[in-house]
């Protein structure tokens, strides 16, 4: 389970600001890579006071509603957060793996306070000057890092719901842009929209 102990470690060496950053979509054949970057107070991490805090882990093993819930906590009780996103246009553009990493730039260029060091999951990050540490699973060691894959997860969600009002044969509402059946099938009898990754394959599916 995620706790503090990298966050704790870098207090320790003097850092006060640490900000965790991670992405959501990646695998999706449609819509915006969502990342988000996320700094808790020292004094949040030094003492974990709040029930909220210690219920924080991996978004990917959390239900919806636990999502919901602790996105409710974090988006008005942590010290600074931001969200950065990709374009499906820029994902064909630069491809997945250098979108995922743009879009957790702008996370981090876009908080209202500097960070002094940031924590990634799973990347190194060419666009930003500041001390950072590749994590990798990242989301499930460092609270700061899953705290941000629950925002990046719930806001990602909110949008294909949004885009799904717009787009509904292709059931986003429920699928969330992956590829589902019946996301397949979809695109078999309509074919692509705007909104999907044209260089990824789902044409043989």
């Amino acid at each position: 389970m995620a706790d503090f102990s990298y966050e704790r470690e870098l207090i320790s060496a003097g850092f006060t600001r640490i900000a965790g950053v991670d992405e959501v979509g990646r695998g999706a054949l449609c819509g915006p890579v969502v990342a988000a970057a996320v700094v808790f107070a020292p004094q949040q991490i030094l003492e974990e006071r709040e029930d909220w805090i210690q219920k924080i882990d991996d978004s990917k093993i959390l239900t919806p509603r636990q999502r919901e819930r602790l996105f409710s906590f974090i988006v008005t009780q942590v010290e600074d957060l931001s969200l950065g996103f990709c374009s499906p246009l820029e994902i064909d553009e630069f491809n997945i793996g250098r979108a995922s990493q743009i879009a957790m730039c702008r996370a981090i260029n876009q908080l209202p306070h500097q960070p002094d060091f940031i924590l990634v999951d799973g990347f190194h990050l060419d666009g930003v000057d500041y001390s950072q540490r590749k994590v990798i699973g990242g989301d499930r060691k460092s609270r700061s890092i899953a705290a941000a894959s629950i925002v990046a997860k719930v806001t990602r969600d909110w949008v294909m719901s949004r885009l799904d009002e717009i787009w509904g044969v292709y059931q986003w509402a429920q699928n969330k842009g992956y590829g589902t059946k019946a996301h397949f099938e979809a695109l078999a009898t309509f074919g692509p929209c705007i909104i999907h990754r044209l260089t990824f394959n789902w044409r043989g599916k």
